[in-house]
């Protein structure tokens, strides 16, 4: 598995537009982020450096009380802690790619609407 690109949401990603949410404002960024496997918290971060780590941790506490990840923690040393997709989570990813087109489609549409000028 490659490692995730600090580079995969820069603030022109579609998914930042997308006006209908799956869980909270970053869950569908971390749906993203776990599509490959699984993932350690600090590799998370390198893609989703703009989410706080508090915020983060609440966003993969809901997936995970959801179904939608599954938390397992490896004994150690060093111990170490990874999130995955269960299939209710993987199951969400074909209405998640769905949506992300949308955006990307209707891209100029929702930065106009969200333009005040």
């Amino acid at each position: 598995m490659t490692a995730l690109p600090p580079d995969l949401f820069d603030e022109l990603c579609p998914s930042s537009l997308l006006p209908f949410r799956f869980g909270d404002k970053w869950a569908a960024l971390v749906l993203r982020c776990l599509e490959d496997g699984p993932r350690r918290y600090s590799e998370l971060r390198v893609s989703l450096r703009r989410v706080t780590p508090k915020v983060l941790t609440q966003s993969l506490r809901g997936l995970e009380r959801d179904g939608f990840v599954q938390r397992t923690v490896r004994p150690g040393p060093p111990r170490s802690v990874e999130y995955e997709l269960t299939p209710l989570g993987r199951s969400l990813l074909v209405p998640l790619y769905a949506a992300c087109a949308w955006a990307a489609e209707h891209w100029d549409e929702l930065l106009d609407a969200r333009d005040p000028g």
